[in-house]
């Protein structure tokens, strides 16, 4: 037995995939344009080559069902039938935006969803600052004493703590100066301020005092008792001058002498200061300064104030 000839009538000898080439709408003689395979006759080849499109679709052929071959309708389907040819056309599938629109009604509820989690998570977040606030407002009321705030004392409420015993340190009370033009005049003494160069208040000073009983009265006032030094600003014409000093009534034998230090010759150039010593009573005082019997009184008085004994 060789591979081109099986045998007669035996199921080797005849091709089991005739089908798949064999032409359809024939009448199983011919297959492709070829002689049809015959029981005995042995095949040159197991594949029969058929011009493209010599197939036809749709129409089924009567098959003389041999040995060795399927019968129609127990195998494989004989021919390709497209979709569009089979009874009631094409499968019909889902429009594109069904699903989406099914995605889109699921989508809301579930937008809802994470909406209400969001406001209960912030709720939570609220009452947890808001108890930790609370606690910790108690917290410090009980620190302070108390569960109540209480409103913080006034300055009049808080109590007053006993003061130490220590000496009081009082800074010492400056001691008076005044110009002579404000001072109390009498015996024909007379502000004027004809001569440049006073330093009392509009350039006054007092003029006047060359008349025996002329004067001017100084109340001072000082914060205990002792000497202290009667300093004067004058002014000499070239000559020198004296006045009484009388304190608390009391004249002292010792006249201050304004003398012309520095031997000016005119009233412009002759400013001058000088200062003699008197004794104070604590609290007020009277002090004047007059011409009297022996005196040279041809003198302007500019200025007049206390300073400490030693100073």
């Amino acid at each position: 037995m060789t591979a081109g000839n099986n045998g007669q009538g035996t199921p080797e000898g005849d091709d089991p995939f005739g089908y798949l080439y064999r032409s359809e709408g024939g009448d199983g003689n011919t297959d492709g344009g070829q002689p049809a395979h015959q029981p005995g006759v042995p095949r040159t080849s197991y594949n029969q080559v058929r011009p493209v499109g010599s197939r036809q679709y749709g129409q089924q052929p009567q098959q003389q069902v041999t040995y060795g071959q399927q019968a129609p309708g127990t195998g494989p389907a004989p021919h390709y039938a497209a979709p569009e040819t089979l009874p009631g056309g094409a499968p019909q599938h889902p429009a594109p935006g069904g699903r989406g629109g099914a995605r889109s009604k699921r989508r809301g509820p579930l937008i809802a969803a994470v909406a209400v989690v969001a406001v209960v998570v912030a709720g939570i977040g609220a009452a947890i600052f808001a108890n930790g606030s609370d606690e910790k407002k108690e917290q410090q009321n009980t620190a302070n004493g108390g569960g109540e705030d209480k409103p913080a004392p006034a300055e009049d409420d808080k109590p007053t703590e006993p003061k130490k015993d220590e000496p009081e340190k009082r800074k010492p009370a400056k001691l008076p100066k005044e110009d002579a033009a404000s001072l109390r005049l009498s015996g024909g003494a007379v502000t004027e301020k004809t001569v440049p160069g006073a330093q009392g208040d509009g350039g006054l000073y007092i003029a006047g005092m060359n008349k025996q009983g002329a004067g001017v009265e100084w109340k001072v006032d000082v914060e205990k008792a002792g000497d202290y030094r009667l300093n004067a600003r004058y002014g000499v014409p070239g000559t020198d001058a004296a006045l009484t000093i009388s304190a608390n009534g009391k004249a002292d034998s010792r006249a201050i002498n304004m003398k012309n230090f520095g031997g000016t010759k005119d009233w412009e150039n002759g400013w001058k200061t000088t200062w003699s010593l008197v004794k104070l009573n604590k609290g007020t005082n009277i002090l004047r300064l007059s011409c009297e019997a022996g005196n040279s009184c041809d003198v302007h008085l500019d200025q007049l104030w206390i300073s400490p004994k030693n100073g």
